[in-house]
Formats: structure tokens, sequence, C-alpha cells
């Protein structure tokens, strides 16, 4: 898989409806295999509606979402777990559950109704575990474990999935700033190691100015929703970084890409 396009997507709730409520429209852009992709905006601009829009979760209102060239809606429920991972914000309140009993639920697009593991499952569960720096804890409990362990199990789960997409919802929420960074770059890491799709939601701008590959941008421009792309630098370079980030106090360095507080 090369890339993943959405071309002019409007996204929002109640398809079905004649009163479908259109929280952004007109999007457009590519998400590029083995890249790092994060998605900013403030609270409500819609990052949550585009990812859950993206997977699959919620129909979209109007547009496409192509993904190897076919259109998201001309693919089973199936194939979709086939080709796409998906990590969310919750956490997982799971207790007499084992980490690598956990990351082995990824399989189950595989392993038909019983949910029985392969020798072939048993080792991609294991090598999702090494992947992600944690098979000295696939014995352990997941309600034992902390915010950063469970999130390291989540991103296993969704490696032994094998999708050559993967979508996060805000997958640094919950944890420190040292485990803020190690998450991140654990996540580029993979991206470039897996040649995956890896596109996240994070509120982190300061964490994913330095690290994404590539920044979607969603801001309210009146009542409108506007989608603007590129890498750090560019936007930066275009000033757009600057409108986003800068306020009272608050001033962003376009060359260094951080961001100081008075």
């Amino acid at each position: 898989m090369n890339c993943i396009e959405i071309r002019n997507l409007s996204i929002g709730y109640d398809a079905q409806s004649k009163k479908a409520k259109i929280v952004a429209s007109r999007l457009n852009g590519l998400l590029n295999e083995g890249n790092l992709t994060c998605l900013l905006g403030a609270n409500g601009v819609g990052k949550s509606t585009l990812l859950k829009t993206l997977s699959g979760f919620l129909p979209k209102l109007e547009g496409n979402i192509f993904i190897d060239n076919k259109d998201i809606s001309e693919y089973g429920d199936k194939e979709l777990a086939r080709l796409i991972g998906v990590v969310l914000t919750a956490k997982p309140e799971i207790q007499n559950m084992t980490a690598r009993e956990m990351v082995a639920l990824g399989r189950s697009p595989y392993t038909g109704f019983w949910g029985t593991l392969g020798t072939e499952d048993n080792r991609i569960v294991d090598e999702a575990l090494e992947m992600v720096g944690i098979t000295a804890l696939a014995h352990r409990m997941i309600d034992t474990l902390s915010d950063g362990e469970r999130q390291k199990v989540m991103i296993a789960k969704a490696l032994a999935q094998q999708t050559p997409v993967i979508y996060l919802d805000e997958p640094t929420a919950f944890l420190d700033f040292p485990s803020k960074v190690e998450m991140m770059r654990l996540l580029k890491s993979l991206a470039r190691a897996t040649g995956k799709i890896i596109f996240l939601s994070t509120h982190d701008v300061s964490m994913a100015l330095q690290l994404a590959d590539d920044v979607w941008l969603m801001e309210r421009n009146k009542d409108e929703r506007t989608l603007t792309i590129g890498t750090p630098h560019s936007l930066a370079d275009e000033g757009i970084l600057q409108r986003f980030i800068e306020g009272d106090g608050i001033h962003f360095n376009p060359t260094t890409l951080t961001i100081n507080i008075e």
C-alpha cells in the first residue's frame, strides 16, 4: 500500500438522516506509507470524527476515502480489519487477561470463529510484543500495568493484526512526559521499520512538530473547518503554525519548531 487518499470528504453524524450534522467538508489529503503523520487541532474541531470516519467506524457523508485505489465503502468489515488497526484513547478496563492474551486478540481477523491461534499466529504475537519492547510483560495481567505499558500492549495488538495502516486517537493522553516522548519515538520507528501508515491525533503540539514527518492541521474558519497539510517546516515557513499556536504570552520559533511561554 502506497497511500490513503481522501478526496472532497465530508464527515459528521447521522449519515442516514435528513438532518445529518456535518462537522467538516471538502477535506483532501494523502497519508503515505512509512510516515508518522500527526493530526493537530483545537478541542471540538473534529479530529476524532475524522479518525473514526477514516477507520470505518462512522460512515462518510460525502466524498471518497481511497485505500489501495478502492473506496472504503467497497470493503467489507473483515477486509477492513485486515487493512486498518485502531488504538483508541480509552484505557482498556479489563481484568483476568494477560498482556499476551490481549495482543493475541489482534489475530482475530485471521483465526475464525473460535479464535484458536496456530503456530504462525503465536509467532506473530511474540514478534509484536518484541517490536514494542514488552516481551517481559507478556504474562502480566492488564490491570496491573501502568498507563504507558497498557498503551504499548494496545499498539502491539495493532501490530499483531498485521494491517498496513494504524490509526491512534491521542495515544499519549495519559502518559507522563518521558513516556510521551518514548511513545512518539516508538511510533516513528515502527513506521520506518514496517513501512506502515501511522496516523495519530494529539494535543502534544511541541512533540508532534519535532517527530512527525507530516502534519494535518484542522482549524475553524468561521463556520467551516479547514485542513492544511505539510511537513512541520513547510507549515512553519508559510506562517500557518504561528497562526495556530501563538497567543497571549505564547511564541513559536519557526526555525527550531519550539514553543516558548512567557
